[in-house]
């Protein structure tokens, strides 16, 4: 008797931009490059990949370098924040690697020119990409200082015609307030762009939300770090707060 074949989960999104935080590839410490860590987000990319969701990804630097940060110390804002941008750049390649040993055809591309470790950022290039079924990797922010990597994220979704920004973080979604402060703290599953500027939400920093709200980018909060999140997010499982019109 022939066994029937399961039905495949269906993707909800065609195209993502998945945005990590580079605390997020330094594991429990949030520093340096954890590879079990990096495995891991691998994993999950990888698993939303065999759904024939084309992925995009924004990368931070905060675990190796902060521009802010940097500057807080004596050194100059603009040479921190170029500082930062090649901060994100290692942990691309970092990624990269995790997923190529997953036989996930991976590309970086950078905002900084640096031929002989990342491609340019060209847009059609990158699309391109993404229609081969590679997972296409943003490094370098958006190539300019005092623009975090959450405004790079904004504005590669929309230059990329993704569908919805899914921002990766330890906590599952957008609350009233901070949750390990505040054991009453109340989760949205719901809110709306105006809500979350109203209530100083913090959902991302204000020109790259002013991106997402004025071209309509829906958001999703979400915990990375729970097994297989990704995937519910992408099959349209109730994961996390979305920010939408």
């Amino acid at each position: 008797m022939q066994k029937k074949s399961q039905p495949k989960r269906a993707a909800r999104f065609q195209r993502i931009l998945l945005k990590l935080s580079g605390e997020a590839l330094g594991g429990p410490q949030g520093s340096g490059i954890d590879p079990e860590s990096v495995h891991d987000m691998a994993s999950q990319v990888a698993e939303v990949r065999k759904l024939g969701v084309e992925v995009v990804i924004v990368v931070g630097g905060g675990n190796i370098f902060r521009g802010i940060a940097g500057s807080e110390k004596g050194i100059e804002r603009a040479t921190g924040d170029y500082m930062g941008m090649l901060a994100t750049v290692i942990n691309a390649l970092a990624l990269q690697d995790a997923l190529e040993k997953q036989d996930v055809h991976t590309r970086v591309l950078s905002a900084i020119t640096m031929t002989a470790i990342a491609e340019p950022f060209i847009r059609r290039r990158a699309i391109r990409h993404l229609e081969k079924g590679r997972v296409v990797i943003f490094a370098a922010g958006t190539g300019n200082p005092y623009f975090s990597t959450d405004t790079a994220a904004a504005l590669r979704a929309n230059e990329m015609n993704a569908e919805v920004v899914l921002k990766a973080t330890k906590v599952d979604g957008v609350y009233n307030k901070d949750p390990k402060k505040f054991p009453d703290a109340v989760r949205y599953t719901r809110l709306s762009y105006d809500d979350a500027l109203r209530q100083d939400l913090k959902v991302m920093d204000s020109a790259a939300f002013a991106l997402c709200r004025d071209n309509k980018m829906p958001i999703i909060v979400f915990d990375f770090f729970k097994p297989h999140n990704l995937l519910r997010v992408v099959t349209g499982k109730p994961v996390g707060t979305l920010v939408s019109d």
